[in-house]
């Protein structure tokens, strides 16, 4: 059965009422798109950013009268104008095939790939990592995770300790264990994201060497490796204390950086660290560099 489609552009508030309005109306379904290419950066627990240009789309069965549906849509909002609109006609089809199909297997690097559960590895000599597509942030499809998969795939880890902070579906401390190392500390501050870790972990046998961590349960115990794919602004505010997470001579790499927030995040961390050449990959920059020193306090641990 073909459906119909009434989509609508509106912004972040005008999706919140149109989204109720449309599941008043009888709408199947109802999806809120990014009409503009904006960036919408990893919510907080509990919080649902929306996007400041937003396209809210209702499905409708195809025998919907849609003139008296948007004529009544038209009335709630008068005096307003209804956000502009239009109606278009969508083929039935095999959703959940379809959906399966826009992710396929992809390589970072010379080694990594990450691989949906219902497709083959294409190099089953690689390190393959089993993920699908789910709730928690951090799939590889995003330019952040891309860089610090492709960063990893370059170190050496046999043996190292790493700290994985923001590990959102666990996937950059999945691949550390793939490519050896001993132990990692997964950090999040998303109970859920914890969860998805542990579970991503799991099915790929790599749960005795990732410990799923809320911040408060961290020890101040150094690494060898860094790893924080966040947003600028904590990455900024937890500096002083991640750079003393990290022992001499160690690694990190950070990313969720915008292009003008590179500098920044730089001069944070150089205090602590020889910072080395930047990437970027569709308007998204990675630091990394090497630690230079160790706080006297964390000596002990060492």
């Amino acid at each position: 059965m073909p459906w119909l489609q009434l989509i609508l552009e509106t912004d972040a508030a005008g999706a919140d009422r149109l989204l109720e309005q449309l599941s008043e109306a009888g709408a199947a379904a109802v999806t809120l798109n990014d009409s503009a290419d904006q960036p919408l950066f990893e919510p907080l627990p509990g919080a649902t950013p929306l996007w400041s240009h937003t396209r809210v789309i209702g499905l409708f069965p195809a025998g919907t009268d849609m003139d008296a549906l948007v004529g009544s849509l038209v009335r709630e909002y008068a005096p307003q104008p209804l956000p502009p609109h239009r109606v278009e006609l969508l083929e039935d089809q095999d959703w959940t095939r379809a959906w399966m199909d826009t992710f396929k297997p992809m390589r970072f690097g010379e080694r990594l790939w990450i691989v949906p559960s219902w497709c083959e590895p294409p190099n089953p000599d690689g390190v393959n990592i089993l993920l699908d597509p789910g709730l928690a942030f951090g799939t590889g499809t995003h330019a952040t995770t891309r860089l610090c998969l492709e960063w990893l795939d370059g170190q050496a880890l046999n043996g190292k300790e790493v700290l994985d902070y923001g590990c959102g579906s666990g996937i950059l401390a999945i691949a550390a264990a793939k490519l050896g190392a001993s132990h990692i500390r997964a950090v999040d501050i998303d109970p859920q994201a914890l969860v998805a870790t542990a579970d991503n972990a799991a099915r790929n046998r790599s749960e005795a060497r990732i410990e799923p961590l809320l911040p408060e349960q961290l020890l101040p115990i150094p690494v060898d490796v860094l790893t924080a794919n966040i947003l600028a602004k904590p990455l900024i505010e937890l500096a002083p204390s991640l750079s003393a997470l990290v022992r001499p001579g160690g690694a990190m790499v950070l990313s969720g950086i915008l292009p003008d927030q590179a500098d920044a995040v730089a001069a944070a961390y150089r205090p602590a660290f020889e910072i080395g050449p930047s990437a970027e990959h569709d308007g998204w920059v990675r630091l990394s560099g090497t630690r230079t020193e160790m706080p006297t306090a964390l000596q002990k641990y060492a």
